[in-house]
């Protein structure tokens, strides 16, 4: 996967969406139904890519949605969460078949999910990689061809900073 990419505004390092998703933690065709499964099976899934009890993960994502909604807007929802035990942060994904409403502020509901986990002292690197997936998701181009999307491979492929230039 290609490196880091130079964030030009703070000479920050921003990791690319390929470096941080989780190749394990990649599911293009889901039928869950709600955003209480969505969620429970998204924690299940990037815990069981890092070894982690499902639970722990589960929990951090509840309590960081009871703050407020994660839907962003025109069909996608990118819920996070900061884990202690990590030492990076870390992305899975899944596009469900029957969208989960996510409170998004476009009433929407997502059928694009992106998962963000970071280390509980991550700071700034946390809202640098949440910056950097809400303006991947922006694209059009990017939202469609993740939707016809058909195996991890190429979902890969699309969230690969050269397709993705121009969210950097």
């Amino acid at each position: 996967m290609a490196g880091p990419v130079s964030n030009s505004s703070s000479n920050q390092i921003t990791p690319s969406l390929g470096d941080i998703l989780l190749p394990r933690a990649l599911a293009p065709r889901v039928r869950w139904q709600g955003k209480k499964q969505v969620l429970s099976e998204m924690s299940a899934m990037m815990a069981a890519a890092l070894g982690l009890d499902s639970r722990l993960v589960h929990e951090a994502v509840l309590e960081r949605e009871r703050l407020g909604s994660t839907g962003v807007g025109e069909g996608v929802a990118i819920p996070h969460a900061r884990i202690e035990t990590l030492s990076r942060p870390v992305a899975g994904f899944a596009r469900l078949l029957e969208p989960a409403d996510f409170e998004a502020i476009d009433e929407r509901p997502a059928d694009l999910i992106f998962m963000l986990l970071a280390p509980t002292d991550s700071g700034a690197d946390h809202l640098r990689a949440l910056a950097r997936a809400a303006r991947v998701f922006r694209q059009e181009r990017i939202r469609n061809a993740l939707r016809q999307a058909q195996s991890a491979e190429t979902v890969l492929a699309i969230l690969a900073p050269d397709l993705a230039i121009d969210a950097a």
